[in-house]
């Protein structure tokens, strides 16, 4: 490794852990992006370790971090414990466990990349490898398509949108659009070596097509409102267009075909050639913009001082043509767009309309249905309902059921500013609007700063962020770890980049500043050691009994952490271990579920899934049990509440059949199951809780 590499990690080693939690992040990438509990838990625990490892290796750093950066991981902090104190008044305490957990998790990852200084090289470095590992991704995701058979396409590509391999397509789209931002403007840095700038660019190119196999519509709103955030509010602007010009180019140029696959899906064997089309057009497009950009930035190289020509003609003459080249793009979009007031018009109809609004043809262009219009309703109605504290972290899905509208059920709002409000109310929107905005400050700060290399990443690392806030404002990418840590980690290192102060050595007359630190620590090398001064000794020695308290105080919370994050994990590992094993192993199933409700005293899931287990083996009495404890830890759990009614009828117990049957329909009025099984209660004949399961199954595989 060279000593340009070296030094600098020698003058910033947090990077090592960071690195590790960039890692993380890929490997959640890979597997449903980090949304099951098993994965993202484990890696909270990972990540509080690395942690731990980053406070042991820069115990001795002297700089601390800008107001700014305090204030935001103070706000974190506490929207984090208002999380869990919002246990106590949910009505589901194990989805409020769960919810405290991931937010803990995004708050663990922000204080690892936010909290110690970074360097340019090394903050480019992390940005660098988690844009390309994406990058990586994608092309094998495109390879594995072209060679996939129809079966594996129709799986990967159901409904002509891929979902592999997040599971959820707007989260794929998400998942490279995050990393194509940074890709794009680490290729305009002239301090990274020429050929690296290539491959970013080429890889930006291949995110964004493999982001249009997704055709998510919020990514057609949110690519758009990035890029105009970017050059209103980052420095540079000049380099950013010269480089979107020929990476735009390459992505319109493959588009076409891209998007070909999605919509000629269902023409049988045309689906293999039109996916070998697109990675075809993908992969051409990709390698001669590579080759453009790494020829230009070769070039650029050469001359490593002012270009020839009168001061300020080149940057002139490519504003001008930037000018030129969104007026024409504005211009291109009214008149293809047509009657601006009717487009808007049609955009709410449609938006509030729901998915039978969509018209047909191109899904990116058929309007805006689908039924956020209604998950936001009862978000504002829960907001009102409940504004100082909220409902409690992740408990949308049972108020949606009782007042929603719509055929779905979800779990979250889809909106994590809604999210936010519905969930913690006014105290911890507060707080989490306090946090965002001081660690974009001090974001900001780094993106402005005179060191070229580390303001050019703290400007890449924002744009990421900035993707993944405003998709996830109209989708639920909060849930999905793979998507959320990633974007904290970009923000914390931005803060880390940001010009920070030296803290006082023991007996100094006035504390150092980041102009007083040695040339040689701020270039990376190690400074030579000043020879030890006995005047200065003694305030140290007194500082050290804080010094104890403040590691047994950081201790003592990490074990709380930590705590918090292996009950859940280990519980969910339990229950899906009993998931797999329960038909031929129904006893040992049975303890794993016991051992998985020890594990989360907090969590219904255990109890409902010996419940389903029970009632598959037809053990109806050992079925009402656990379904009767299920309601005990989550008391308005409309499955629970259904299964017990259905086999109070099949018992014969007709009262308890109604009552239950009739909290049912009460908890989930638009069930149509429910609806039925109380109206044959109420006539008089009983349900048969066996054929009510199987339906129930039919469903949940179809719905799969």
């Amino acid at each position: 490794m060279s000593a340009r590499l070296t030094a600098p990690l020698r003058a910033a080693p947090v990077t090592v852990p960071c690195l590790a939690a960039v890692a993380l992040c890929v490997v959640w990438a890979t597997d449903q992006a980090g949304y099951p509990l098993t994965r993202w838990a484990a890696g909270g625990l990972v990540v509080l370790v690395l942690l731990g490892i980053a406070a042991i290796a820069m115990r001795n750093e002297r700089t601390r971090p800008p107001a700014a950066v305090l204030v935001a991981l103070g706000a974190f902090a506490l929207y984090t414990a208002f999380s869990y104190l919002s246990i106590a008044w949910a009505a589901s305490q194990g989805d409020a466990l769960e919810g405290a957990d991931r937010t803990l998790l995004y708050l663990l990852v922000f204080v690892l990349f936010a909290w110690w200084p970074q360097r340019g090289v090394t903050a480019a470095v992390l940005l660098v490898v988690w844009t390309l590992c994406l990058a990586g991704l994608a092309l094998y995701v495109l390879l594995h398509l072209d060679g996939a058979s129809a079966a594996t396409l129709s799986q990967a590509i159901p409904g002509g949108r891929l979902n592999f391999p997040s599971g959820y397509p707007n989260a794929n789209a998400a998942q490279w659009l995050m990393a194509f931002w940074p890709a794009l403007l680490l290729a305009r840095q002239r301090e990274l070596p020429w050929a690296l700038r290539g491959l970013l660019a080429g890889s930006a190119v291949v995110l964004a097509e493999v982001a249009l196999l997704s055709q998510s519509r919020g990514s057609l709103y949110a690519t758009p409102i990035t890029a105009l955030l970017v050059f209103a509010l980052l420095p540079a602007r000049t380099r950013t267009f010269a480089l979107l010009v020929p990476v735009a180019a390459g992505v319109a140029a493959a588009a076409p075909a891209v998007l070909r696959v999605g919509n000629h899906l269902h023409q049988g064997e045309a689906v293999a050639s039109n996916v070998h089309s697109a990675t075809t057009a993908t992969l051409l497009a990709a390698l001669v913009v590579a080759l453009v950009v790494g020829a230009g930035a070769a070039l650029e190289a050469l001359r490593p001082g002012r270009a020839p020509g009168p001061p300020g003609l080149v940057h002139r003459v490519t504003a001008a043509a930037a000018i030129v080249v969104l007026v024409a793009a504005v211009a291109g979009g009214l008149v293809a767009a047509g009657n601006p007031v009717h487009r808007v018009e049609h955009a709410w109809h449609s938006f509030k309309g729901g998915y039978g609004s969509i018209g047909g043809g191109d899904r990116l262009v058929s309007g805006l249905g689908s039924n956020r219009y209604d998950f936001y309703r009862v978000s504002l109605d829960e907001f009102t309902a409940h504004p100082v504290a909220g409902i409690g972290a992740d408990n949308f899905q049972q108020q949606y059921l009782r007042h929603g509208r719509s055929s779905e059920t979800p779990r979250y709002p889809h909106s994590v500013e809604l999210r936010t409000l519905a969930q913690t109310g006014i105290i911890g929107a507060i707080l989490a609007v306090v946090g965002v905005a001081a660690a974009l400050i001090a974001a900001m700060a780094a993106a402005r700063s005179r060191d070229r290399l580390g303001a050019g990443v703290a400007a890449a690392a924002l744009a990421g962020f900035g993707y993944w806030a405003i998709h996830g404002s109209v989708d639920w990418f909060w849930e999905f770890a793979g998507l959320g840590a990633p974007a904290f980690a970009m923000l914390g290192l931005a803060c880390g980049l940001a010009p920070r102060a030296a803290r006082a050595a023991p007996g100094d007359a006035r504390p150092e500043t980041a102009r007083d630190v040695p040339e040689e620590a701020r270039s990376g090398e190690p400074a030579r050691e000043a020879p030890e001064e006995p005047a200065r000794d003694a305030p140290g020695r007194g500082r050290r009994p804080a010094v104890i308290a403040a590691a047994v105080a950081g201790a003592a919370l990490a074990i709380v952490a930590a705590l918090a994050l292996a009950g859940p994990w280990l519980s969910g590992l339990e229950v899906e271990q009993a998931a797999r094993i329960w038909q031929r192993a129904p006893g040992t199933a049975y303890s794993r579920l016991e051992g998985a409700a020890g594990l989360d005293p907090l969590s219904a899931q255990p109890y409902l899934l010996a419940g389903s287990i029970a009632l598959r083996r037809n053990e109806l009495v050992r079925g009402d049990r656990e379904f009767a404890r299920a309601l005990g830890r989550s008391p308005d759990d409309a499955y629970a509440t259904l299964e017990r009614g259905a086999i109070a009828s099949t018992q014969g117990r007709r009262a308890a059949a109604l009552a239950l049957l009739s909290r049912a329909a009460a908890l989930n009025p638009r069930d149509p199951l429910t609806g039925r099984a109380l109206e044959l209660v109420r006539h008089g004949r009983r349900v048969d809780v066996q054929r009510l399961n199987r339906v129930i199954l039919l469903q949940a595989e179809q719905f799969g």
